[in-house]
């Protein structure tokens, strides 16, 4: 796989990166795919590794309604349910952004991406240098950053208590961003925190 670098200087570098990360916002980004799709209103899908197995259902259901009604969707999709959740969109007709947490150069392209790609459908970008190929906790981290940066709202289905998801979730509710969660017990943290419940035939209509 072999992706084009977009500078800062170049026009079509997403302006809301230096708005929400500053000073370390990406000098560049490989991308892959259709960049019109970052023109688009996104939504951002996250989730803890361990998921509640009612916020599974949930957070299921919540994917097929995305896909039914066309939403953009940005992610890592690197979790078990951000896996099962991007299977679903895939499958679908709306555009999808993946944001691994290494670099996208020379990756190998998984053959359920390729004809989301040709459709031109499917972004895949990356702010990390071609060196930087094993996902770590730290690329992890800045790769939620700069998804979280990218879309105009925050959807949590779930993040376990003092996890680094939860954390996660104060850095983005500090930037008055939009974060949305399922409301459910398992939630009450991020309730509490000011995020605001949907349903989720329901999520994008905040």
């Amino acid at each position: 796989m072999v992706g084009a670098r977009l500078q800062q200087r170049d026009s079509g570098y997403p302006a809301v990166l230096r708005e929400y990360l500053g000073v370390c916002a990406p000098i560049a980004l490989t991308v892959l795919g259709n960049l019109d799709l970052l023109r688009q209103k996104k939504l951002a899908l996250f989730c803890s590794v361990k998921c509640p197995g009612n916020l599974i259902l949930q957070t299921y259901d919540l994917a097929r309604a995305l896909r039914d009604a066309g939403v953009a969707v940005i992610g890592g999709f690197h979790s078990p349910m951000e896996k099962e959740c991007l299977t679903l969109l895939l499958r679908g007709t709306q555009p999808v952004i993946v944001c691994p947490a290494r670099s996208i150069e020379r990756m190998r392209t998984p053959s359920e991406w390729k004809a989301p790609l040709a459709e031109g459908r499917l972004l895949l970008l990356s702010p990390f240098a071609e060196k930087m190929r094993r996902a770590t906790a730290d690329l992890a981290r800045k790769r939620n950053e700069l998804v979280a940066a990218l879309a105009d709202a925050v959807f949590v289905a779930h993040a376990a208590p003092g996890s680094k998801t939860e954390r996660f979730c104060q850095e983005v509710f500090s930037w008055s961003k939009p974060l949305l969660t399922l409301e459910s017990g398992e939630n009450a943290h991020l309730l509490a925190l000011g995020a605001k419940p949907v349903q989720p035939g329901h999520v994008y209509t905040h």
